[in-house]
């Protein structure tokens, strides 16, 4: 009879780690208060979570009485662990995944009471006085909280609810998958699973509406994650309860004060920050109109403009309607395919300049400093470029094979990821950062985050609320949904105007290049009537200033056709400007205003 027990109690064990309830077999042989014990032991098993708080009433009253005879003066020592655990508890329990100060401070509560007592009843006896009603009321207050705990109860339906995953995984087409663990968090849970012998993570992808069916969750709440271990038998399933990016996410204001830190975008369904390095790292944004790539880019300008040591150069060909308000933090601006043309054009000698520098000085890579200043290339509507502006594809790709080393970057944003505008040279390939926002088609997922990303899981074509986005990096490398914070218009004005006056300016070697660079050009003739004579340097650099581009004339130019020193050149201009007549479209470029004549 011990042995059919003994075998009945392994079979049982077996059911359990598959999880399965075991069976109660009425035996006519078997007599009645073993029966009832059983029934008795699964219900509470069944309802563990329920009677925490009796139990450890209970636990605390048998302590109390067996430690009282003996060992009384122990009362004193028990009274101050708990205090202590109680403020431990109390400051450090987010590190023991109590998460919520509320929660923390019911923890403190719960300990410092229990201790409390327990010392009060070694001392006095479990029995002594109005102790037994206190321990009752105690458990009857202090339960409360724990029974309504919306996390517990909601660790109790999962837990009821992946009892019955075995079934579950044999209607849905996943037969002999098990559960492994599981853990309840603010917005849902999320479990680990194993695969049956030759099933993959595509296949568990592939399940997801039925996976949705049969947990009966909303439409869209599961996700299937590669573990961290990346198993090939192994998947992470992630459920959520309530979607935690519903709604917009207010911009708590920059994450950064250099580009040598990570910068926060937005939260995870998680609720941990979806922060990427920029560093030696060229980016692209993508998604389709209405998806928030918009709030993706002000997100990122608010916190570069916020960085000591970048800065920032942009283009955007929808004539600055993105962009333009950050032009008090942006160094130059170009907003026709021309100026596009030369700001790339200057970035490359830029990067020229730095590199021969680091050669001749046994350095490998640029160390951005608010004196050495990276430079950020901020490009909005990336495709726009490659059309209005062809001529300069060699020049990004220029930057985007050798720029990382001396810290020229580009950010490129599109909407329209055709493979014309995103396959076209090494700008493509030379991507670190991905961020997809919302896409149309399921192709448009493969061109923006890379190759047979879209069989892997990333589904950006499946975000349904502006700002939301999938992030890919070498830090980040499995498919997490997160949304982009929120920019008012208020917010980045207000952002903008903080930080203006605290621009760094390019490092005098890439200053120097830029000039000589735009020293190359010919310098522009002078309008009819207007006089070309450099014995007159005044009547000389007016005339260069009347005929300068929208861009401007630099510098250099300047000093060719007057024959003045640097010094003259800028005195002159700060006297024009002073009177209306010159104005300074960046730095180092200058051109007439329209009332120059009057």
């Amino acid at each position: 009879m011990s042995s059919r027990n003994a075998q009945m109690r392994r079979h049982a064990r077996k059911m359990r780690r598959n999880g399965l309830q075991p069976m109660v077999v009425i035996d006519a042989n078997d007599r009645f208060p073993d029966l009832v014990a059983v029934v008795i032991a699964r219900g509470m098993w069944r309802y563990r979570s329920e009677l925490t708080p009796p139990a450890l009433a209970l636990t605390l009253f048998l302590v109390a009485a067996s430690l009282h005879p003996s060992h009384t003066a122990w009362w004193w020592g028990v009274l101050v662990a708990a205090t202590t655990a109680a403020w431990l508890v109390a400051l450090f329990g987010g590190r023991i995944g109590l998460s919520l100060r509320a929660e923390r401070y019911y923890a403190a509560a719960v300990i410092l009471a229990a201790g409390g007592w327990l010392a009060s009843a070694i001392g006095l006896g479990a029995l002594y006085g109005p102790l037994p009603q206190l321990l009752a009321a105690e458990t009857g207050v202090l339960g409360v909280p724990w029974w309504a705990h919306r996390r517990r109860r909601a660790r109790v339906r999962v837990e009821r609810q992946l009892s019955a995953w075995p079934e579950i995984a044999k209607d849905i087409g996943l037969p002999g998958s098990r559960l492994q663990s599981a853990v309840v968090d603010v917005w849902g849970w999320r479990a680990r699973f194993a695969l049956a012998r030759g099933q993959t993570i595509q296949d568990a992808i592939a399940k997801i509406p039925a996976i949705e069916s049969a947990l009966g969750t909303f439409r869209g709440a599961v996700r299937v994650l590669p573990t961290r271990d990346d198993k090939a038998n192994r998947f992470e399933l992630r459920v959520l309860d309530i979607d935690p990016h519903a709604d917009a996410i207010p911009w708590p204001g920059p994450s950064v004060t250099t580009i040598n830190e990570s910068i926060d975008l937005g939260p995870f369904e998680d609720a941990t920050a979806a922060r990427i390095l920029l560093l030696r790292r060229h980016g692209l944004i993508g998604g389709v109109a209405g998806s928030g790539k918009s709030g993706g880019i002000n997100v990122l300008m608010g916190n570069l403009t916020a960085c000591q040591d970048v800065v920032i150069w942009a283009i955007d060909l929808k004539r600055g309607m993105e962009l333009q308000p950050w032009a008090s933090c942006i160094d130059r601006l170009a907003t026709t395919p021309e100026q596009a043309r030369v700001l790339l054009r200057d970035a490359v000698a830029v990067l020229e300049a730095r590199a021969s520098w680091l050669a001749a000085n046994g350095r490998r890579v640029w160390e951005p400093s608010p004196n050495t200043p990276a430079l950020v290339i901020v490009i909005d509507e990336f495709a726009e470029l490659a059309e209005d502006a062809p001529e300069s594809a060699s020049d990004t790709d220029s930057i985007a094979r050798r720029g990382r080393a001396v810290a020229v970057q580009l950010i490129a944003a599109t909407q329209r990821p055709t493979q014309k505008a995103m396959g076209r040279g090494a700008v493509r390939s030379q991507m670190d950062v991905r961020v997809s926002f919302r896409v149309r088609e399921r192709k448009d997922v493969d061109l923006i985050l890379g190759q047979g990303m879209l069989s892997a899981g990333w589904h950006a074509h499946t975000l349904n609320a502006p700002g939301k986005f999938l992030l890919s990096a070498p830090e980040h490398d499995v498919p997490r949904r997160a949304r982009a914070y929120l920019l008012t218009d208020e917010t980045v004005a207000r952002t903008a105007e903080h930080h203006a006056d605290d621009r760094p300016a390019l490092d005098t070697i890439s200053r120097t290049a830029v000039e000589e660079a735009q020293a190359g050009l010919t310098a522009p003739p002078a309008p009819s009537g207007a006089p070309r004579d450099t014995a007159d340097p005044d009547a000389a650099l007016m005339a260069v200033l009347s005929g300068a581009p929208d861009e401007g004339t630099p510098v250099q130019i300047l000093i060719q056709a007057t024959g003045m020193s640097r010094p003259w050149i800028y005195q002159r201009l700060r006297q024009q400007a002073e009177a209306g007549h010159v104005i300074q479209v960046s730095r180092g470029r200058w051109r007439a205003t329209d009332n120059h004549t009057q």
